[in-house]
């Protein structure tokens, strides 16, 4: 008689009764079953307003079904051929799609490498740095410098990178530390100074990182220009990224910019290097790139970067065996077909000067520090003293906290902690989808309104 794995699962999961591995196995989660645009359904019939685009990842809006549509498609044809043996017709027609509205660098020779996701491509950034030098005969330089108070994604070369310090602290025996240097956080400067007068410190801060430390050792600088979670929202001032590119080009190292988070046109840009007219040499992407219909990233390489290879070896000595997948990359062309047909790109502007409106509200708040962000990707900080600016200390947990009340009122939005100093600061991110529409911006705002009122009680 055959095994029957058959079982009735309850509409929320837990310790007891799931064979999931969660990310919490002392939370019950709802069981989600059905997407439309800006909301999700779960088994229960409950609709939860997606206010963080599911950690800034669905660009479109849920349950678009000509993505799902295009994907079946592609997988009728072909589903999957390895990388060292084909390419398919699907990544090459994504590849130039993406390079034809990067930078202008990239456009005459510039590549694209696809992985499964944004910590992949930090790992493929990481790996193409270091043998970008090999191929130009620098054998001794392997380092990647980033920033304190980074994220670049959670495999232990991404983590190598990152500056987020409670994400570091658990495996901090097994990565390296190649050098983390000062944030642009004007809110919390590091140094405790005002823009403009502070003359760009937090850019110089490179620089005399380099200078200091053996830059002959160093093979790239990565940063995100707008940062995500770890920052919340926290955006370049107007200099800094043209400061940064002069300081690598003088120490001879590639630039890479994390865009993964920040990128496929969630502040209203294309990539959001191009707000400043920035150059780097590398660009990672991922999250919007398949607003989560498939697990897709990027790594953009400038023509300089891939002429080494040609010129050199020939061969990247890296690979994923998902890498550039023909579904993945048919869902990344069918997001790139709606969000052409329905001027989306074009919508970030506005839905970001309605929420913003909406969000204007809790500024007169006692608890609320800031409000900032760029685009799509805005960011509400919570502070113990708004003259002050003193963060609430971490056992608090208020940024949690805030998204346990808003959830009180279906919207969802997406909470962290260590804003300030890796440790203190809470905030709450909200990335909606770019179809996101002005009653459902005012929905958000109401929903923290309560969460406020319900955390802190007058």
């Amino acid at each position: 008689m055959p095994l029957c794995f058959c079982y009735n699962f309850p509409m929320t999961t837990a310790l007891h009764s799931s064979a999931l591995f969660s990310r919490n196995l002392r939370k019950d989660y709802p069981v989600a079953v059905r997407g439309e645009g800006s909301w999700i359904i779960a088994s229960d019939g409950r609709r939860f307003l997606d206010a963080s685009g599911q950690a800034a990842v669905v660009s479109i809006g849920h349950g678009v079904a000509q993505i799902g549509r295009a994907m079946a498609e592609q997988s009728g044809r072909i589903a999957f051929a390895h990388t060292t043996q084909f390419h398919s017709e699907s990544a090459e027609k994504l590849a130039a799609r993406v390079l034809a509205i990067a930078p202008g660098n990239f456009q005459e020779g510039g590549r694209v490498y696809f992985t499964s996701g944004g910590s992949e491509a930090t790992e493929t950034a990481i790996k193409l740095a270091r043998q970008y030098c090999l191929e130009t005969q620098q054998p001794g330089r392997y380092r990647i410098v980033s920033r304190k108070q980074s994220y670049h994604g959670s495999t232990l070369g991404a983590m190598s990178v990152s500056g987020n310090i409670g994400r570091r602290a658990p495996y901090a025996p097994m990565i390296p530390e190649w050098g983390h240097v000062a944030p642009c956080f004007c809110y919390h400067c590091p140094f405790g100074k005002t823009y403009p007068e502070c003359e760009l410190a937090c850019a110089d801060d490179l620089d005399a990182f380099l200078r200091s430390n053996d830059t002959s050792t160093v093979a790239a600088f990565i940063f995100e220009p707008v940062v995500g979670a770890t920052l919340g929202a926290a955006s370049a001032v107007e200099g800094y990224t043209a400061r940064i590119a002069e300081i690598c080009r003088k120490h001879g190292i590639l630039l890479i910019a994390d865009e993964v988070m920040c990128g496929m046109g969630r502040t209203g840009k294309p990539f959001p290097s191009q707000h400043w007219g920035l150059e780097p040499d590398i660009i990672l992407t991922g999250k919007g790139i398949a607003s989560g219909y498939a697990p897709l990233g990027a790594v953009l390489a400038a023509p300089r970067v891939v002429d080494a290879f040609g010129k050199g070896s020939g061969a990247f000595m890296h690979g994923f065996t998902y890498q550039s997948h023909p579904v993945a990359t048919a869902a990344g062309n069918a997001v790139f077909d709606y969000l052409e047909a329905h001027k989306l790109f074009g919508r970030v502007a506005p839905a970001a000067e309605s929420l913003r409106k909406a969000l204007s509200s809790l500024e007169s708040h006692p608890h609320v520090g800031q409000v900032r962000g760029l685009g799509l990707l805005q960011a509400v900080e919570f502070v113990k003293d708004q003259a002050t600016r003193e963060p609430f200390p971490k056992e608090a947990g208020i940024a949690e906290k805030i998204r346990q009340a808003a959830l009180e009122k279906n919207v969802l939005t997406y909470p962290s902690q260590g804003t300030v100093d890796g440790k203190r600061g809470d905030h709450v991110l909200l990335a909606p989808p770019f179809i996101i529409t002005p009653q459902e911006c005012q929905l958000i705002a109401e929903a923290l309104q309560f969460a406020l009122a319900k955390v802190f009680p007058t």
